[in-house]
């Protein structure tokens, strides 16, 4: 099954600049994102344990991927959020994989999820 999420989420220099500013501006930021993945996930199903291969389409090659993947952190939250795994832990989410590409004119995020039993 896969999870699209439209558009980019903020990279690890967003929220680290946002967190120097106020604790406030990043709790913002966290609901705002979280939020996002979580309307977005509303048609999976609940997941007990899977491995994730997320794709990261991005507007052009600027940004480090390792920059890029801590938007991972919104993607696990919302997924909670949305009541689709129970918790972020090692017993719900195994493998996770990251993958790049670029998009220009549509960028945005696919989690493929496969379910481990």
């Amino acid at each position: 099954m896969k999870l699209i999420i439209p558009g980019t989420l903020p990279t690890m220099n967003e929220i680290v600049e946002l967190s120097k500013q106020h604790w406030s501006k990043y709790s913002g930021m966290k609901k705002q994102y979280t939020a996002l993945v979580e309307i977005s996930a509303n048609s999976l199903p609940n997941l007990p344990q899977a491995d994730y291969v997320i794709t990261w389409y991005c507007k052009d090659k600027r940004q480090d991927k390792d920059n890029i993947m801590a938007g991972q952190k919104f993607i696990f939250d919302g997924l909670m959020a949305a009541g689709k795994i129970k918790n972020d832990g090692w017993k719900q989410v195994r493998d996770v994989l990251h993958r790049f590409e670029v998009d220009k004119k549509n960028p945005r995020v696919e989690v493929e999820i496969k379910e481990v039993s």
